[in-house]
């Protein structure tokens, strides 16, 4: 009986490459009819061209190293000028750009995406490859961004996130020009290989992590908010020309002002308040308030507003800004310079000698601000201490101002919103990139005239646009949970407070335990326990209030260079007053809760990159101070460790549990506390510490600290200043008094 011949290298190359679908050795021992011992010829042939790296394995198929497997996953392109569907391999490991694969879809195929990941059958056409759809399997692969450690056969990537500890396998030609120790992005590539962990492929070199002003990039990366404007977004900006008084209101002669930090990049609200001359108001005031007219310039349907609705908002870093609307707009045309004509949307309300905002009128109009003012300059120039530029205009611009917000104090009293008090830190960022100072931010009554006019124009934009009965995006904001309502009363009763029970919940009841707290060791505690049992506020197209401020009707109108609800709520105004054709859409109709949702992601985005930001820069403060000694509080209490804000810089660093004494702590999580077994010691949320700071990690913007001292005192073993021990007890009794505790609150909660 014969055989046939052992193929060579070459055949088995050609065959491979004319039949990609079929890569089994199986597949090659019949195509060549090899039977026996042959097979295991076959067998150590494909191995050496393997280890010569003409063909690859992937799984038990072997394929050409320049070809793709018969089954791969794809990544969606998005579609050509001709509507045709493109994809692009999710695995490619050549120097040269991977294949664009042509997508023939079916009938009965679900719709395809730009992102999307797809499972699909790879065919060589006359024109390239093409696929078929076999199933989609998800949207937009997973990204991380983190540090490149090159390996023998490819590498690893260290995420940068505190909370992703573990590692991505970087195959070999997967890694690209990365170099070791180099922040990356990396994109996941296929699922978790042998070792468990998933394989990923370097998209992006950032340089080094370490270098000033990579912070921010980092975050930018690691949350994926765009900080490039398309081409053409660009050019449609920089193609804009200043509004044109035209139809709208002439209000260039009112001596309007803007206020705004000393750093603003941009002025997009300015201020007037006049004396109400009509007897029926006798001491009441003429407020006005005018937006920059961002709607004349973004108009829906255009590339700047698919650019603008997809960044949802502007993202402020210490060391930048990634603006919703590019330079040409946010920082001129739509910013409000002094002595310049701009476009605005204005709304003039007469306020009554109490505060009450008697009635309101909008408009589209022109203005030409008298002056760009900082908050310190006109508070300054408020208590007789004017500089040559606000001399002028203390009189007859800045005394009313004043004068108004102490007509509106009266009525926020009457209306009691949530009056939380926790200090805002600022990083400042020197010339070189690096942190100079961490301070907390004044706040001056300059700063509260203007968030109160701002939110008296928002309230009258709800009500206007209800009554015009034009769809629009509401700022909600809805009560506090009853489980989050619990724990905070659970706080207050051990701080020695009392927060109501049994009756409908107003921001008075809270505002009366804040105020009981005030002065006391424990009113940071209550501020910020106050402010975790809040619900986080979002855009909805339904009504549902706004429980912090305690206004029924709001709705974002004063900030649309930096926010895309506030250009919802401009264009609903323009549409409902006929101001022209650049209101709101019926696409923009149609997607209004869809635009909500995607624009309340967007917002919860940037505050969580906004944060990472600041933590690393605070690490990267606290970097050289390793060591030193620190005072603080716990803010919170998990079963591994004890958070820890920092008094002087405002950070927050953990105290791992593992690291305190050597006893085993209960984790008491009704109570927010950790309870020593041997000694009875009771770490909770609000005690005073005294802390060694361990080890602080700029890329990652974790801090790790050591527990010296709790409420003055040391924990067993150690003496505190002054000598203090904590009373000791056994581990039976520590065990017991949690077991007691847990078992008094159950009981209270049943009879109550």
């Amino acid at each position: 009986m014969t055989h046939n011949p052992i193929p060579t290298k070459e055949q088995i190359l050609a065959w491979l490459a004319d039949n990609p679908e079929h890569g089994a050795k199986r597949d090659l021992a019949k195509a060549f009819g090899l039977k026996g011992t042959a097979k295991i010829e076959l067998k150590r042939l494909l191995k050496e061209l393997a280890a010569e790296g003409k063909i690859q394995r992937r799984k038990r198929h072997y394929h050409d190293k320049d070809s793709l497997p018969p089954v791969t996953v794809l990544e969606i392109l998005p579609p050509d000028p001709q509507g045709d569907l493109w994809a692009r391999p999710m695995e490619w490991a050549h120097a040269e750009d991977p294949p664009r694969i042509a997508v023939l879809t079916r009938r009965d195929d679900p719709a395809l995406g730009a992102g999307d990941r797809v499972l699909c059958r790879i065919a060589k056409g006359t024109d390239g490859y093409e696929a078929r759809l076999i199933r989609k399997i998800g949207v937009a692969s997973h990204r991380i961004v983190g540090i490149f450690r090159k390996g023998a056969e490819g590498g690893r990537v260290t995420p940068i996130d505190k909370g992703d500890m573990k590692e991505w396998i970087v195959p070999a030609g997967a890694a690209g020009e990365a170099k070791d120790g180099e922040l990356v992005e990396a994109e996941q590539t296929g699922p978790k290989g042998r070792m468990g962990l998933p394989r990923a492929r370097i998209i992006e070199r950032l340089g080094d992590p370490t270098a000033p002003r990579a912070v921010s990039l980092i975050a930018i990366h690691q949350h994926g908010i765009p900080d490039d404007f398309p081409d053409e977004v660009v050019a449609e900006a920089d193609a804009a020309t200043p509004a044109e008084m035209g139809k709208r209101e002439d209000l260039t002669d009112l001596p309007f002002i803007t206020i705004d930090p000393a750093d603003a990049r941009d002025r997009d609200d300015a201020c007037l308040v006049l004396p109400d001359d009509d007897p029926a108001n006798e001491g009441g005031h003429i407020l006005w308030v005018a937006i920059a007219d961002v709607a004349h310039y973004v108009r829906p349907g255009s590339a700047l507003d698919r650019e603008a609705r997809n960044r949802g908002n502007s993202t402020y870093f210490p060391d930048r800004v990634v603006p919703m609307l590019p330079d040409r707009l946010s920082g001129d045309l739509c910013s409000l310079h002094e002595n310049v004509p701009r476009a605005v949307l204005a709304v003039q309300m007469k306020i009554a000698s109490d505060g009450r905002k008697i009635s309101h009128r909008f408009t589209r109009g022109m203005i030409r601000s008298v002056a760009s003012l900082e908050y310190a300059q006109v508070q300054n120039a408020h208590e007789g201490r004017p500089d040559d530029k606000t001399a002028p205009l203390v009189e007859d611009i800045i005394e009313p101002i004043y004068a108004c917000y102490g007509a509106l104090k009266r009525a926020r009293a009457i209306r009691q919103p949530l009056d939380l008090d926790l200090p805002e830190r600022q990083i400042v960022i020197d010339a070189a990139g690096k942190v100079a100072s961490v301070q907390f931010k004044d706040r001056l009554d300059a700063h509260r005239l203007i968030e109160e006019f701002m939110v008296l124009a928002n309230v009258a934009a709800a009500e206007e646009l209800e009554r015009l009965r034009k769809p629009l995006l509401y700022r909600v904001h809805e009560e506090p949970p009853t489980d989050k309502l619990d724990a905070l009363r659970e706080v207050a009763q051990a701080s020695g407070f009392t927060l109501a029970k049994g009756q409908v919940l107003k921001t008075a009841h809270l505002n009366r335990l804040l105020q009981a707290a005030e002065g006391s060791e424990f009113d940071e505690l209550i501020n910020i326990s106050t402010l975790r049992s809040m619900t986080q506020a979002y855009y909805a197209p339904q009504n549902l209030g706004h429980f912090g401020l305690a206004l029924r009707s709001y709705a974002h109108f004063t900030s649309p260079i930096r926010r895309y609800s506030d250009l919802i709520v401009h264009r609903a105004l323009i549409l409902g007053h006929g101001w022209g054709k650049d209101g709101l859409s019926p696409a923009d109709i149609e997607t209004l809760d869809e635009t909500g949702q995607h624009i309340s992601d967007t917002e919860r985005r940037s505050m969580t990159a906004e944060r990472d930001t600041t933590d690393r820069y605070l690490a990267a403060y606290l970097s050289d101070r390793v060591g030193s000694e620190l005072t603080g509080r716990i803010s919170g209490v998990q079963k591994f460790g004890a958070f820890v804000k920092l008094d002087d810089t405002g950070a927050d660093g953990l105290i791992p549990i593992r690291s305190v004494g050597r006893e085993f702590f209960h984790y008491d999580r009704e109570a927010q506390q950790l309870v020593g077994a041997d000694t009875g010691t009771v770490i909770g949320i609000g005690q005073r510490v005294l802390v060694r700071l361990a080890e602080a990690i700029p890329v990652t913007g974790g801090l790790e600290l050591e527990l010296l001292e709790l409420d003055g005192a040391t924990l067993p073993g150690g003496k505190g200043k002054g000598g203090r021990r904590p009373f000791k007890q056994g581990r039976k009794q520590g065990a017991l008094k949690a077991k007691k505790r847990a078992v008094a609150r159950k009981v209270k909660r049943t009879r109550k």
